[in-house]
């Protein structure tokens, strides 16, 4: 290819990572701008929005939904995860390979569809919406990933080393906790931050799982943007913006220290 052709390329995909990255930018400088509406210039730099953001009881009840949903649904997710990886890897499991594939589907399916198959399907069943139900579609909706991760990681522990502990006399579940285990943390802490994340950021499926007056962080945001443009939405998404990309880069920082320290 020639030089030229090299120039191109790298031309196109500036452009599109400006396309993609600029209105997130422009969204995080609005969140310090001191005027009440978004205008360039920018009549001065303030925390005026953030302070407000901390004293609006909606929002913050939205962020406590948002973290307990979070945290419940990582830690569900991440047990469930591990638990499967485990059989589908370690153990003779018959199906494995149809259980494997429908364990990952819903990644593969799009979510506003999921979405609105659980929801007929339970009020098929007569269960109406309930925090219970949101916190069910949010597994349902995280797991593949944790699966996948934790796989991953599962596949490069040697099952020699398992075999080894067993041999000296520890019982399967000792050799789970004292080898396997600690080997894998990289990756459960992983697929934990990514649930948490995926869950703390959803809203297709959210919007139709969700009880009445229970809102999210991007519910709320989309119930805010309804009504009008306010300096303080632009504080929400300065928040979440650090929060979605801060914990996976901390994550992925955790899993590369352990990584090291186990040796693999």
């Amino acid at each position: 290819m020639t030089g030229l052709g090299w120039h191109l390329i790298r031309g196109y995909a500036i452009l599109v990572y400006l396309f993609m990255f600029l209105p997130v930018a422009v969204v995080v400088l609005l969140s310090f701008n001191a005027s009440q509406f978004g205008s360039f210039p920018m009549t001065g730099f303030s925390f005026r929005w953030f302070v407000e953001l901390a004293n609006n009881d909606a929002i913050l009840r939205a962020f406590r939904t948002s973290i307990i949903l979070g945290l419940l649904t990582a830690l569900i997710s991440t047990t469930l995860g591990v638990l499967a990886s485990l059989a589908l890897v370690r153990y003779r499991v018959p199906g494995a390979n149809l259980v494997s594939t429908l364990l990952i589907a819903p990644i593969l399916v799009p979510e506003v569809v999921l979405a609105v198959a659980l929801l007929l399907f339970l009020n098929f069943l007569g269960i109406n919406k309930s925090f219970t139900l949101l916190l069910f579609g949010h597994v349902i909706f995280t797991l593949p990933f944790v699966i996948l991760v934790v796989q991953a990681r599962l596949v490069a522990i040697r099952r020699d080393v398992e075999e080894a502990a067993m041999s000296l006399g520890a019982s399967p579940i000792q050799t789970f906790f004292q080898i396997t285990l600690p080997l894998m943390l990289p990756a459960v802490l992983a697929g934990a931050l990514f649930a948490f994340t995926i869950s703390f950021d959803d809203i297709t499926g959210t919007l139709f799982w969700k009880p009445g007056g229970v809102e999210t962080v991007p519910t709320q945001i989309f119930a805010m943007l309804r009504n009008s443009i306010s300096p303080e939405i632009n504080a929400l998404g300065t928040v979440m913006i650090v929060m979605t990309v801060g914990l996976p880069l901390l994550g992925a920082a955790i899993a590369r220290t352990l990584s090291k320290k186990s040796g693999l």
